[in-house]
């Protein structure tokens, strides 16, 4: 007999290799199911025995129904006494595509319609509608304008089983917690030795299921109990009682044997005071150790080898925070390194910012969502140490100067404590690139490089450019001592057009710096620039100093650094222009790390120059940077040597009396219109008073300007 299994998308073929070793002969796997084919043992076996099912639907009759009067006819040719008795309440779930019929519960009501007229027509007593538990439970799959009615053996959900009294936000069906754990080799991990472990266990479901598995438990023994699943006349109760005593025993022999190697931790206190009553309901009592524990304070395991199990908070009850879930990776790999994990996270997003290699990677859905499910074996393996391989004469060259600009700057960034600064500029010509060290603020304090290579001339050949770029790299990591999963590389490749970088990587990976007292999010990885100018440090130090108690107006503001160290010195207020969403998000994070926000401290996504010459507000401080060039769909073309007169002027209409405009730009041909900026009064070159030690190679990073606007009656 042909059967279907239905089961949570992403399931399929879990769940035909499942069907095939409890006995069944054959099974396809479909979309969202299994085709089976075997006895009627077969199909109670897997409402007994199947951990990853759904429904296990057993069919009565299929037929052409191309409209909904076929429907009520085809549903009146089955011999319903064959099926029920007057006295059994029933239930129909319905499941339609396709345009003859449309709604489910109107299909369902036609089903019903007409078992209950063939009833009184033979003058019997209707079976009465029982939708939460009936006695039989029916199923109609109607697609393509084929109907198949089927009697649901299951009788309800079998994620279902039977234990469950708390669960947290946002739980994880038990079918899908046992796709997880199977994915993950935990049974033979169990038999080989090994404990589980869940960092983040909410409800306890991973662990509790996992725990059941081990322990060999039927997944409907608890479900059921001493209640068949369905009273369908054509159910064989013998048989299930049969099938229902062995897995009785095969629990108690599993159960006696089980060993307490299952562990969960969860910051929420109410979590794992739900999963300790869970683990009582489901008989597991003291076999799971249950701890408030932040993941991140993750203790080493004395085991060698074991499984983590992890459903992260990813959907929209729960925020996908992409740093909690590299915090979880940093954590598994500082605490159990050798182990292997199966992790189900929100996307492959979250999966990759969790900075784990997986194994193996599968596309799960927990209800709608759609998830990814990474197995990481093992989660973390170390590189084989082996001998440094000394430096070439070139890099060594390198090397030297880098240690000896460290000795040189190493006063001025203790007086001043910079931590993010440029280590070597192009020092020797022929190794032609920038290294700026950024250090993290807080955690392990690492030491990031970030090198970027600049064009070499076209008369070098594109080898000598590539050996004398790796010779920098290697001096760079020997000199900092870094290794080169902390050394972003934005390096040049030649192609029509001329020199220009290539691919960044996508890591996803921010870290959080301080500089003038701020606390500053950094992305090194995955742009051309990082989020933060080192070349303006000493102006963002000047506007602070001036900012206290100001308003503060930050135009082309990027990540908005200088508007966030203006708010930590005080600033009155500060609004931050920028027509990218992304650039204004981060300003908005870097506001958040520093523990600022509200109306005071005003994000605007807009062209810079429409929105000033719209505005009508005034400001005590302001701060232009503009790009050299820009174009963008959203807003007109923008060269900053036309149009910087105009945006000046419409600067200056908004400069409070007594205020200060800080115009900057680093365009190197930039050359002002005199007669303009002849009617600015206090405009002067400020350039060099804004270089810092660090840039003193590059006079010509950029250049500033200060513009003073006389107070009321000068």
């Amino acid at each position: 007999m042909k059967f279907f299994v239905s089961c949570a998308k992403g399931l399929e073929y879990l769940l035909a290799d499942e069907l095939l070793a409890l006995g069944v002969a054959k099974a396809s796997a479909t979309i969202a199911g299994v085709n089976a084919e075997g006895e009627a043992v077969d199909a109670q076996r897997a409402v007994l025995w199947s951990r990853l099912a759904s429904r296990v639907l057993w069919p009565i009759t299929e037929f052409a129904c191309p409209d909904e009067q076929a429907l009520y006819d085809g549903a009146a040719e089955v011999n319903w006494q064959k099926h029920l008795s007057a006295e059994l309440s029933i239930a129909v779930d319905a499941h339609v595509s396709g345009e003859a019929i449309t709604h489910a519960r109107y299909a369902a009501q036609k089903i019903k319609d007409a078992i209950v007229d063939q009833f009184r027509n033979f003058a019997l007593p209707r079976p009465s509608v029982d939708v939460e538990n009936p006695d039989v439970r029916l199923n109609l799959s109607l697609r393509k304008g084929r109907a198949t009615l089927s009697i649901d053996l299951s009788g309800g959900p079998m994620h279902r089983r039977g234990w469950r009294k708390e669960q947290n936000e946002a739980p994880l069906k038990e079918n899908l917690a046992a796709a997880v754990l199977l994915r993950g080799g935990w049974p033979q991990a169990y038999r080989d030795g090994g404990a589980l472990l869940d960092p983040m266990c909410g409800s306890g479901t991973l662990l509790i299921e996992g725990a059941l598995i081990a322990a060999d438990v039927a997944p409907g023994l608890q479900r059921y109990g001493n209640v068949l699943p369905t009273r369908w006349l054509g159910f064989d109760a013998k048989t299930w009682r049969e099938l229902f005593a062995d897995a009785v025993a095969r629990e108690q022999a599993g159960r006696a044997a089980l060993k307490p190697v299952f562990f969960g931790g969860d910051l929420d206190p109410r979590a794992i005071r739900g999963a300790k009553e869970n683990a009582v309901l489901a008989g597991l009592a003291g076999l799971i150790e249950f701890e408030v524990r932040d993941a991140a304070q993750l203790q080493a395991r004395a085991s060698e080898r074991g499984l983590v199990v992890c459903n992260p908070p990813y959907d929209e009850r729960l925020a996908a925070d992409a740093g909690l879930y590299r915090m979880l990776g940093d954590a598994l790999k500082r605490a159990v390194p050798q182990w292997r994990a199966s992790l189900l996270c929100g996307s492959q997003e979250l999966a990759f910012a969790t900075g784990l290699r997986a194994t193996k990677k599968y596309q799960l859905f927990n209800g709608a969502i759609e998830c990814a499910l990474i197995v990481c074996d093992p989660i973390f393996a170390a590189k084989p140490e082996s001998e440094p391989r000394p430096l070439s004469e070139g890099a060594q060259m390198v090397a030297n100067r880098l240690r000896k600009n460290l000795k040189k700057l190493k006063p001025w960034r203790e007086r001043e404590s910079v931590t993010c600064y440029r280590a070597y500029d192009a020092d020797l010509p022929e190794y032609a690139a920038a290294i700026d060290v950024y250090t993290e603020d807080g955690g392990d304090g690492r030491t990031f490089l970030h090198v970027q290579e600049y064009a070499a001339p076209a008369s070098i050949p594109e080898t000598d450019v590539r050996r004398r770029f790796g010779e920098l790299l290697a001096a760079a990591r020997e000199a900092f001592a870094v290794p080169s999963e902390r050394v972003a590389v934005k390096s040049r490749e030649r192609g029509k057009g001329g020199s220009k970088y290539g691919r960044f990587a996508e890591r996803e990976e921010a870290i959080v710096v301080r500089e003038n007292g701020a606390r500053l999010k950094v992305n090194l990885f995955d742009y051309l620039d990082t989020g933060l100018f080192l070349d303006h440090r000493p102006l963002r130090a000047r506007m602070a100093r001036e900012a206290k108690g100001k308003r503060f107006l930050n135009l082309f503001c990027y990540t908005g650094v200088a508007s966030v160290q203006a708010a930590v010195a005080g600033a009155a207020a500060t609004t931050s222009v920028d027509l990218s969403a992304t650039y204004l998000q981060w300003c908005a994070d870097n506001l958040q790390l520093n523990g600022l926000g509200g109306a005071a401290h005003q994000l605007v996504q807009a062209d810079a120059v429409g929105w000033l010459e719209a505005d009508r507000g005034q400001y005590d401080l302001i701060f232009y940077d503009p790009p050299t060039f820009s174009n963008s769909a959203r807003a007109d073309d923008f060269d900053v040597q036309k149009e910087h007169v105009r945006l000046l002027r419409a600067a200056v209409a908004r400069l409070a009396p007594g205020g200060t405009l800080y115009f900057s730009n680093n365009f190197r041909r930039f050359r002002f219109n005199n007669d303009a900026v002849a009617t600015f009064a206090g405009f002067e070159e400020i350039s060099r008073m804004t270089l810092p030690p660090d840039f003193e190679r590059n006079p010509r990073i950029h250049r500033c300007w200060r513009l003073r606007r006389p107070g009321e009656g000068a």
